[in-house]
């Protein structure tokens, strides 16, 4: 539908543009082959309300890692109810059913690049297959690497992924929420100010990066969605990069 000049040429001019504009953009541009991804933490309110005041149908992936704190399944449980929104639940594949009951309590500190990889990687991949667009609401200001991410970018097969907030900063998260009155997840309250998964998510100090808490210790800043990860299938492709042995599972 659009050649790669013309993604790159739109990338730039909404860089002033607003978020809802953007959506909007997408949404007319690609529906119903487009989709929202969220994992339902106070960061993501913004661009759940956006979303859903444009288009309320649009459907939204949500990871069900199998390790969420239980405030993030009934906050995702209270927050669709209200805005009625379509979420649709991801889980692993089923091939690794066996490998995940063996390493239930032990995969997400053993080995986090893998864990990611089956329990978020490999879903997201999968729910996306048949979509032409994705929205995500990753900001520059998060990590060194979103810093150099683009509002329009083109995947390897072809799927347009789409970061409206791209240019927004925490304070702009902030300053929207509160003029909106939107709900905050209530790990917030208690220090979790970006919140993952249940192992690998701890509190920080309100001078600390918002995602301090995620990973910490372990040499890790990102899931793999956001980077070269989300670019392999298979994981014989880069099955060189963990550390358990999963060579057994066909």
């Amino acid at each position: 539908m659009f050649s790669a000049e013309e993604i790159d040429r739109l990338s730039q001019e909404f860089e002033t543009k607003t978020p809802q504009a953007i959506i909007r953009w997408a949404v007319d541009s690609f529906w119903p082959q487009i989709a929202l991804s969220s994992s339902f933490q106070t960061q993501s309110m913004p661009l759940l309300h956006m979303t859903s005041q444009i288009r309320r149908d649009i459907l939204i992936l949500f990871l069900d890692t199998g390790y969420h704190f239980w405030d993030t399944l009934i906050f995702r449980e209270q927050l669709t109810s209200a805005w009625h929104l379509n979420v649709l639940d991801l889980y692993h594949d089923t091939r690794w059913d066996l490998f995940t009951k063996q390493h239930t309590r032990t995969l997400p500190i053993e080995d986090p690049n893998l864990c990611c990889f089956l329990n978020k990687v490999q879903p997201m991949q999968n729910a996306l297959k048949d979509m032409k667009a994705w929205i995500s609401g990753i900001r520059r200001d998060q990590t060194s690497l979103r810093a150099h991410a683009k509002i329009l970018e083109f995947q390897a097969d072809g799927l347009l992924k789409i970061n409206p907030l791209l240019n927004w900063t925490k304070a702009d998260v902030k300053t929207y929420a509160e003029e909106h009155r939107l709900p905050s997840h209530p790990l917030i309250e208690k220090g979790y100010r970006s919140i993952g998964c249940a192992p690998c998510t701890i509190a920080v100090g309100l001078n600390d990066d918002e995602r301090a808490g995620r990973w910490s210790g372990r040499g890790k800043t990102e899931c793999g969605l956001h980077t070269e990860m989300f670019k392999h299938r298979e994981i014989s492709e880069i099955k060189q990069g963990f550390r358990l042995d999963v060579s057994t599972v066909k």
